[in-house]
């Protein structure tokens, strides 16, 4: 398959080469993890064509022998592959399968010529359960779907923006399925179907016991069709149970933490802009890449707009390392307040189109009812941008393609 260089993520790992910490890459299965680090392990041999590079990835048959090892079998294997006074870059992919494995990073990392790499489809991993081992010691580069821009590039797909966007709306940025949309949509979606069972099965059902798969699935389609809306497990459970759908809001509760663990959802809460604190009701959760959503629910790319567009921009927020929240201001809701490492603030709306002029006024409205003076964005699929007394409106895919 044709790849592209992840620019952005190899700097990451550039900037934070011989760093002491271990490079934690995470994110959802087949978004390009491993390809990222491949590509870095490229990078390394350009500067430097003997360095020393370990590599495990329990997938490929030649790691097979090691799949039954214990974590001290494996860290002796390593150990045997080492080279004495210079720095060995140690790569091993979706280490969760390995038993014990934070005793592993443990014993790697404190040996002091060893810099170390992992990956990871789960949550798990950085867990509260590995909080007296990695806290302090562990950077997280979470790796998603191509970005629209990067889709761009790897489908070449440049002539014409507005159909792009609106396949990519479709099908979304698993490298994999963007590398099918020419053969057909019915073709990506067959793939992300797979995607989604290989999720399920390899990081779902083998941590944690799912008894009724068909109220789980339920819960799931639940989400999907809900991106950009404000739900609870109570709200889920009651509608599934008036549908004939029986089940407690505790279940529902634990499988929302099973799909976001996965990196299937993210989570957003709520932030009260005017009292200047966060709220634990009523969150969003956002899709990891929308062409599971099609796949998953084959719902035609007319519904539901407006929150689509906000999925997208909201994880393009992401891969610019914003801290994101839901803003509320009073009675009104403003889509995202997202803050920089500079701790540098930003108000975002988010609308397919304003130019019935009722709806820009109900979009508008949240910022009159926000105190300070940082920026507010309104950001559509409008052409028309401008000023709208303080609010930069601004054309999303234009937004999208300039990450500056």
């Amino acid at each position: 398959m044709q790849q592209i260089l992840r620019k952005k993520l190899l700097n990451k790992l550039l900037v934070l080469k011989d760093k002491n910490f271990i490079k934690v890459v995470t994110g959802v299965r087949r978004a390009g993890k491993s390809t990222l680090l491949l590509q870095f392990q490229e990078l390394l041999k350009g500067k430097n064509p003997g360095v020393s590079l370990i590599y495990i990835n329990m997938d490929l048959p030649e790691f097979r022998f090691l799949a039954e090892n214990n974590w001290k079998e494996i860290y002796d294997y390593i150990q045997s592959l080492l080279r004495e006074n210079e720095t060995n870059y140690v790569f091993i992919d979706e280490v969760q399968n390995i038993p014990d494995f934070e005793k592993l990073l443990e014993g790697l990392y404190v040996t002091s010529y060893i810099d170390l790499y992992v990956t990871g489809s789960n949550a798990y991993l950085l867990s509260s359960e590995l909080a007296t081992i990695l806290t302090g010691r562990a950077y997280e580069i979470n790796v998603l779907p191509f970005s629209f821009a990067e889709y761009l590039e790897f489908t070449g797909k440049t002539e014409n923006h507005d159909r792009a966007f609106a396949n990519y709306m479709r099908t979304g940025g698993f490298p994999e399925a963007a590398g099918l949309v020419d053969a057909g949509e019915s073709y990506v979606y067959e793939y992300l179907k797979t995607v989604f069972r290989n999720i399920y099965e390899n990081d779902i059902q083998k941590r944690h016991k799912v008894y009724y798969e068909t109220s789980y699935n339920e819960v799931v389609k639940f989400l999907v069709d809900s991106v950009g809306s404000r739900v609870s497990a109570r709200n889920i459970a009651k509608v599934l149970t008036a549908n004939g759908k029986k089940i407690d809001n505790k279940t529902v509760s634990k499988y929302i933490d099973t799909l976001v663990e996965s990196y299937l959802f993210y989570k957003v809460n709520r932030y009260d802009i005017k009292g200047k604190q966060h709220l634990s009701t009523q969150e969003k959760y956002y899709l990891v890449d929308l062409g599971l959503r099609y796949a998953l629910l084959g719902k035609e790319l007319t519904t539901d707009t407006g929150h689509l567009l906000e999925n997208v921009i909201y994880l393009e927020l992401l891969r610019r390392n914003y801290q994101i929240w839901i803003g509320k201001t009073d009675n009104l809701e403003v889509d995202f307040v997202v803050r920089d490492k500079n701790g540098y603030t930003q108000y975002i709306q988010v609308a397919y189109t304003v130019k019935d002029r009722n709806t820009l006024e109900r979009e508008l409205a949240p910022f009159n009812k926000i105190p300070d003076f940082n920026e507010r964005l309104l950001i559509t699929m409008d052409y028309e941008t401008g000023n709208h007394n303080g609010v930069k409106q601004i054309n999303a895919i234009d937004w999208l393609l300039n990450s500056d």
